[in-house]
């Protein structure tokens, strides 16, 4: 059976893993102790247990629970199964007031027959009489009890030959129903007993009975459904059998028919029970003096008080003065009878078997079975026991020895035993927690006495970071004084800008005026270009005309010098036409754009500020502008000198831009800039060349940063920037 399923006897929520059940448990293996949602719980092993209930005395936060068959056996009266029922004899003396009335309210629900198991203990008690006489079986080991018997098969097979070899009272009364009452109910068991589900349903009783219906679980189920009625009663007459709940109830039996000469080992209690069996193996296989027969019970008042009854029964002697009551009821004035008080032993016990003569001993004997090797303790070696001590940390003999039983077991070598079966752990081994929990504290002292030194330097590196950090804090508020009055400048530079902008739109209506004046210059020349080549047709007349006359003369020879004086005469003429000629057109032009960086560094000026006109070729005014060479005067025609500007690398728009000559640039009026400008320079292009031309430009507020746009260029000839 796995421990996830719910044995016989199983752990509830109430468990706080106190080990208390460890410690009262007769069997090594048969609870667990597992870590369950982070708690320590101790769980049951279904197939180690026996049921015999001792974990239910000892937990005081009731966290064992049983299973039995009351819900099944209502179940099936309901739906009309035919049932009959034995009552376990400690039912009356644990409800003597509502006996009769709950026996009558099961009749009106269907029961059919109630038969007292203490008429089935009756024939117990004349099968062990008789099968010990007749076996010559001495020494022989009582099996009413399941729990005993139960150990006995898993743990202890050596002494199932000792087992008593006859039925116990519930099965000898089943069987008289079943074989000589020749009923075919179903029957059910009203037990003070937890285990004795394990006997109904073992294949050694053949299936007699059905049902294992618990007092408490009983009652529970009677006082919720009020099921009462009319007072009822077993239908059985039956004798001392009604005292087997009792302490020693089998012995007085023995006594009561073979005399106390014999000798009864008298044994109950789940702890001295299976220490008693312990010692009663070695005794048998040892050979030495055994008793007439054992009387053992599990539970150390008897089944009056089983594992099965209500708890607050168990709490007081009640059941036990009613159960003496029940025993001097059961023994007879008469001369006739076994349980007769007058009579001898012998004279009872034959009395007893003429009663019983007609049931063959047969029908109730049984058989048991060894389930040792189903459930085994492995018993580890001394090597095997060293390594787990030293798992446990204890070395030495004495911490062997200790034997605390906080884990809950008797001896630190069960504890040990325990931890190579799998069924706990040394952590629930105070020693060893106990050192482990002084390591952690050296451990955690160690790691106190490292942190305070590493506080120390955390310390003295927070002092450091405080100090930069009121450092870096100076400086941003240096910061943020600066960005406050470089926003006031900006506001001022704004106002500025805002002013320069309105001038320069006036240096665009200048240009425009301009441009209409160059234009006006341009139809000028044209027109002066006309006239100089009329007259240039004019000179080439005259001096063609004045060749012919040199020819003239020179046929006529002395005759024609005078026609020659006037040819020469007309020579001059055409040659003194000549400087008035047009010289070959030539086009002046800027050359290769440069920039003029000028930072505004003035006044919190935006960085990297430059001022720039842009290439004259990209954005340059359609100037078709010409005129002809001015010369200067008192030269001889052959030696004068054009003081023209030579221009090279032309504006490819096909037209010469305007050319002032002179050799006196220095007085040159061109005020272009009468005031502070600004504007979009590239919105025009103002282009102005000269041999030697000197532009004057006021720049002293130009220059002045005024939150302008930056990145503007001046893009200036090389040749003709003088500032």
């Amino acid at each position: 059976m796995s421990m996830a399923e719910k044995s016989l006897v199983y752990t509830n929520e109430n468990c706080i893993g106190c080990n208390k059940c460890i410690s009262a448990c007769p069997v090594l293996t048969a609870n667990y102790a597992i870590e369950q949602n982070g708690e320590n719980k101790i769980v049951v092993n279904g197939d180690a247990c026996i049921a015999c209930g001792a974990c239910f005395d000892a937990c005081e936060h009731e966290a064992r629970s049983y299973q039995d068959d009351t819900e099944r056996f209502f179940e099936d009266l309901k739906r009309g199964e035919k049932i009959s029922l034995l009552l376990a004899p400690a039912f009356l003396a644990n409800y003597p007031k509502e006996y009769a009335s709950v026996l009558g309210g099961l009749k009106d629900l269907g029961i059919n027959h109630i038969i007292s198991v203490s008429f089935g203990a009756d024939i117990t008690t004349w099968g062990y009489i008789k099968y010990i006489t007749e076996h010559n079986f001495t020494g022989g080991i009582s099996q009413p009890c399941p729990a005993v018997v139960g150990y006995i098969e898993k743990y202890m097979p050596e002494l199932l030959p000792k087992l008593m070899p006859v039925h116990s009272p519930l099965m000898c009364g089943a069987i008289y129903i079943k074989k000589y009452m020749k009923l075919s109910d179903k029957l059910a068991f009203i037990s003070p007993c937890i285990a004795k589900k394990m006997e109904i349903e073992d294949p050694n009783t053949y299936g007699y009975v059905s049902y294992n219906v618990t007092f408490d679980h009983l009652m529970d189920y009677v006082r919720k459904h009020n099921i009462k009625g009319k007072n009822a009663s077993d239908e059985i007459e039956y004798g001392l059998g009604s005292i087997y709940p009792m302490p020693g109830g089998l012995k007085e039996n023995v006594y009561w028919f073979c005399g106390e000469e014999m000798f009864i080992r008298q044994v109950e209690g789940e702890k001295h029970m299976y220490e008693f069996l312990e010692d009663y193996k070695e005794r048998v296989l040892k050979g030495r003096k055994l008793p007439f027969m054992v009387d053992a019970l599990n539970c150390a008042n008897g089944c009056v008080y089983g594992t099965a009854i209500e708890p607050e029964k168990a709490k007081v002697d009640d059941n036990l003065y009613a159960l003496q009551e029940i025993k001097e009821r059961s023994k007879r004035n008469g001369r006739n009878h076994p349980f007769s008080k007058g009579l001898s032993p012998k004279q009872r016990l034959h009395r007893l078997n003429s009663k019983f003569a007609k049931l063959d001993i047969n029908d109730f004997i049984r058989k048991y079975t060894d389930h040792s090797k189903e459930i085994t303790i492995k018993k580890p070696s001394r090597e095997e026991l060293d390594k787990i001590y030293g798992s446990m940390e204890k070395r030495t003999e004495h911490e062997r020895t200790i034997n605390c039983s906080a884990c809950g077991y008797e001896t630190c070598e069960k504890m040990a035993r325990a931890i190579y079966n799998g069924c706990n752990t040394k952590n629930n081994c105070l020693h060893y927690m106990k050192n482990m929990i002084e390591k952690e504290k050296e451990t955690a002292e160690e790691l106190s006495r490292e942190m305070h030194e590493k506080n120390a330097i955390i310390e003295q590196k927070n002092r450091k970071i405080s100090e930069v950090v009121e450092s870096v804090a100076n400086d941003f508020g240096l910061l943020d004084k600066s960005i406050h009055e470089m926003a006031a400048g900006n506001t001022n530079n704004a106002e500025e800008s805002t002013n320069i902008n309105l001038l320069m739109m006036k240096v665009v209506d200048f240009s425009d005026e301009l441009k209409k004046a160059l234009e006006g210059i341009e139809t000028l020349t044209r027109s002066l270009q006309s006239n100089n080549e009329e007259i240039t047709n004019v000179a080439d007349e005259t001096n063609l005309l004045s060749l012919n006359a040199s020819i003239e003369a020179a046929r006529a020879g002395s005759a024609g010098r005078g026609f020659a004086i006037i040819a020469e005469n007309i020579k001059k003429l055409a040659d003194s036409t000549s400087p008035f000629r047009s010289q070959p057109t030539r086009h002046s032009s800027i050359c290769q754009s440069r920039n003029i960086l000028l930072s505004f560094l003035y006044n919190n000026q935006v960085e990297n500020t430059e001022i720039s006109v842009h290439n004259a070729s990209s954005n340059r005014l359609a100037l078709p502008l010409s005129s002809s060479p001015w010369s200067v005067t008192g030269m001889p025609p052959i030696q004068q000198q054009a003081h023209s500007a030579m221009g090279q690398n032309t504006l490819l728009h096909g037209k010469t831009l305007l050319v002032i000559p002179t050799a006196d640039p220095d007085h040159i009026t061109l005020p272009l800039f009468t005031k502070s400008i600004s504007g979009y320079f590239r919105g025009h292009a103002l282009l102005i060349e000269g041999a030697e031309l000197a532009l004057v430009i006021h720049l002293d507020e130009l220059l002045t940063a005024g939150g302008g746009e930056g990145d503007v260029q001046l893009h200036l000839d090389q040749r003709a920037t003088n500032f």
